[in-house]
């Protein structure tokens, strides 16, 4: 089970840079950052973003795995996200696996002076965002005339340092999302349900994951592709408990998103106040 850890974009760099650079010395395989213009009840406080954060941890470290978790539609167009793509996978030596979503009805979705989109038109959005990238990050030219996006002889030399692009971590739960995530991603990346109420302890969590992980698998077979080339990867936090109390309560936890099938679990680093407050000592002691 690789593990990985979410560092929020909060802290001024020269404070932040510890962060990364103990988050690899610890052992973690991949470390990510969240990609929004402002976030829940940190709307008003400290917040940087996310490819500018990654790119300096990238320059701060050496062997991690380096990602957004997720950039969406919401605030984004393929063409110059994927010029920055192909800069910070450079920067990180080839350490960079995208994290992608659909977005929701957050800050974020307003904050561009518009309304936030239907959830039928952030679905279609996303799917052609998807594809989009996809092809940008594939082709040093390309041209496309979608319904929401279009790329006129876009240009993205010198293309990714890994080919044929950067691993997609796709992030879906509904029918489209896991289709898409079938056809095109590396990684497959759930929260769990967001319907429901959290944190959900291990036992139910996994089972609610497993459960998701079998539509998965029945969107593969009808995209003709083996799900085991799929990994799969849970982020802990409000939806799903870490298991952070002690090392026994997260070697359980873990142990059982492995046996249905998990790859990858995520926690976050932890903050003195919610969300995520957690005593930075105990969570060493874990990981060490």
């Amino acid at each position: 089970m690789r593990r990985g850890v979410v560092i929020l974009p909060e802290r001024s760099w020269s404070d932040a840079r510890g962060l990364w650079q103990r988050a690899e010395e610890l052992g973690f395989d991949h470390a990510w950052t969240y990609d929004h213009l402002a976030w829940r009840t940190l709307r008003d406080r400290p917040w940087f973003g996310a490819i500018p954060t990654l790119t300096a941890a990238a320059l701060a470290t050496s062997t991690i795995r380096l990602g957004p978790l997720v950039v969406t539609p919401t605030f984004r167009h393929p063409v110059p996200l994927a010029k920055e793509l192909i800069t910070l996978d450079d920067v990180a030596g080839g350490r960079l696996t995208l994290g992608v979503g659909a977005g929701g009805d957050g800050f974020d979705a307003e904050m561009l002076g518009a309304p936030a989109w239907p959830r039928a038109e952030r679905t279609a959005r996303f799917v052609e965002f998807v594809e989009l990238l996809d092809a940008l990050l594939r082709e040093p030219a390309h041209s496309a005339h979608g319904r929401y996006y279009s790329a006129s002889e876009a240009r993205t030399y010198p293309g990714c340092v890994q080919r044929p692009r950067v691993p997609f971590a796709i992030a879906a739960t509904g029918p489209r999302g896991m289709e898409l995530a079938a056809r095109l991603a590396q990684t497959w990346v759930t929260t769990g349900d967001r319907m429901s109420r959290g944190p959900i302890q291990a036992k139910e969590g996994a089972a609610m994951v497993a459960d998701q992980m079998a539509h998965l698998d029945e969107a593969c077979a009808r995209a003709h592709r083996d799900p085991a080339e799929l990994a799969r990867l849970v982020v802990s936090g409000p939806q799903l408990d870490a298991g952070l109390s002690s090392a026994a309560a997260f070697a359980d936890t873990v142990g059982r998103y492995e046996e249905v099938g998990v790859t990858d679990f995520v926690v976050h680093w932890p903050r003195v106040s919610e969300p995520f407050a957690a005593d930075l000592a105990g969570f060493e002691r874990i990981f060490t």
